[in-house]
């Protein structure tokens, strides 16, 4: 449903409720026991905006920005749960920056911040704000946070993915993958660290490419799991996300594999870029050939010739017999004298 319309008010900034539920800021105010202060605040926000890689300078910019013009363009959003309490849903950076500045004393009018003021707002009506706001809006939460959201809103809240669509657009697979692909790292990925602190959202990605059909069909053919698949991207042997889209190459290739498993999916995209031994071989010259084998011969250790020697009919002989004889019969027809007259 559609959350009713909301009156515009001044308020006051100090009496505002930021709010901790915000799934961008969420997984680090989890950390905190009790009521979240300001400070505590500003660094969850700060944490964010650094996973999603802009650093402290939106912030600082926003903080300008808002100085310069002496105030807000967007008013924040606030839902009056009761009557003397008023929680942020939208624009908790804004808020923290006004109570930064009333702090600070610094030159304008911070006491009071410009709002709209929705009352009573049921859990499913800030949903549909949160979705409007960050899933397709100009401030888009990062990716693990806008799937830990739609995982929360289609398994916890019991919301159709019809209703999720209705709310912010976008497409039906869209909304299943993000979810399948959040439920895929917090099942195989998490398990693998020896604590949550070394949980990394940003490699969410990683498991969002792994929902394309080939990917995981590479992965069932090659006899790997979504375990594997985990386990390669908390290694760091499948970096970055991107080159999971190369993983299928890379499996149904055995050179390409083996590299991989081994030295990471970078050294294995050199392998598959490459030409083959075969095409190799058969544009190098007589002379390089010739070369390479005189060379070859010369560096055969006493055990690879006794391995030779057990079985006269093994292919490897079978074959070395073949380039005798032909090699024989060229150098033959080379030093023959010619029977054509001039």
């Amino acid at each position: 449903m559609a959350a009713r319309n909301g009156q515009f008010e001044m308020l006051p900034v100090d009496t505002l409720v930021l709010d901790a539920s915000n799934p961008r800021v969420a997984r680090y105010i989890e950390m905190y026991d009790g009521q979240v202060t300001d400070e505590q605040m500003s660094l969850a926000l700060g944490a964010a905006n650094y996973e999603q890689g802009e650093s402290t300078t939106t912030f600082q910019s926003l903080r300008a920005s808002i100085r310069t013009h002496g105030g807000l363009i967007h008013p924040i959003l606030v839902n009056r749960e009761t009557v003397n309490k008023l929680v942020v849903i939208e624009g908790n950076t804004r808020a923290l920056i006004y109570r930064q500045f009333k702090r600070d004393d610094v030159d304008g009018r911070w006491g009071e911040i410009p709002a709209i003021v929705y009352d009573q707002l049921d859990r499913k009506e800030i949903d549909a704000i949160r979705l409007q706001a960050h899933l397709v809006g100009p401030r888009q939460w990062d990716p693990y946070s806008k799937a830990k959201y739609l995982d929360y809103l289609s398994n916890s809240e019991h919301l159709t993915t019809d209703q999720i669509i209705d709310f912010c657009g976008g497409q039906r697979t869209e909304v299943h993958r993000f979810i399948d692909a959040y439920n895929d790292m917090e099942d195989h990925y998490r398990p693998l660290l020896a604590s949550d602190d070394q949980f990394d959202p940003t490699r969410f990605s990683a498991f969002l490419e792994m929902q394309a059909p080939r990917v995981q069909e590479a992965l069932v053919t090659s006899g790997h799991t979504k375990t594997d698949f985990a386990r390669w991207v908390k290694d760091q042997i499948l970096y970055p996300s991107d080159r999971v889209r190369k993983l299928p190459a890379i499996l149904t290739n055995s050179q390409a594999r083996g590299v991989f498993l081994t030295h990471g999916a970078r050294e294995a995209e050199k392998v598959l870029d490459s030409p083959s031994t075969v095409e190799a071989l058969e544009e190098a010259t007589l002379v390089q050939l010739a070369d390479a084998l005189s060379n070859r011969i010369a560096k055969m250790g006493y055990t690879d010739f006794l391995r030779l020697r057990e079985d006269l009919n093994t292919p490897k002989n079978h074959a070395l017999t073949e380039a005798r004889d032909r090699l024989v019969e060229l150098c033959r027809l080379i030093a023959s004298p010619s029977t054509t007259n001039a």
